[in-house]
């Protein structure tokens, strides 16, 4: 696990480290603000601890995007960020998957992921496995590609 950055305590962190020894790749603390890096089928698992188990209660997704990173070896993450009500806490959460590759839906978690998962599925192409409705939202249905992908054609 990488933990480049850390500036100061991480209690989310250092919990889930505590409880799934081996399920985040990567972890930092940056100006305040908390990361965890994981596997994309791993997802399910820990997002239903974050918003369910009383020790994180991450109860409100904020956002969720796709970002394309075609130089690595998993060239697709799925940024979440969460927030704690309760506690006033955040959490980004990153989840890396592979080319063709596709990540679990949360929105049997977070209801309002539906839309930002169709967002990163039309712009980036990461698809998301259980989706109730997994269509394109913002580009044309017979649009060829994925505007925000680093190697989309940026000329006609």
């Amino acid at each position: 696990m990488t933990e480049s950055a850390l500036e100061g305590p991480t209690p989310t962190t250092d919990l889930l480290q505590e409880r799934f020894p081996g399920l985040l790749i990567g972890a930092s603390f940056f100006r305040g603000e908390e990361t965890v890096e994981i596997r994309a089928a791993d997802v399910p698992k820990l997002c239903r601890v974050l918003h369910d188990d009383p020790a994180f209660r991450f109860d409100f997704l904020t956002d969720l995007c796709g970002v394309h990173f075609p130089d690595r070896p998993l060239p697709y993450a799925v940024v979440y960020h969460l927030y704690c009500f309760s506690g006033k806490r955040r959490l980004r959460l990153k989840a890396w998957a592979g080319e063709g590759e596709s990540v679990p839906s949360v929105t049997g978690i977070w209801s309002g992921a539906d839309w930002h998962e169709r967002e990163a599925f039309d712009m980036v192409g990461i698809r998301f496995e259980g989706h109730p409705d997994l269509r394109r939202i913002l580009m044309p249905e017979d649009f060829d590609g994925f505007p925000l992908r680093k190697d989309f054609p940026v000329e006609g």
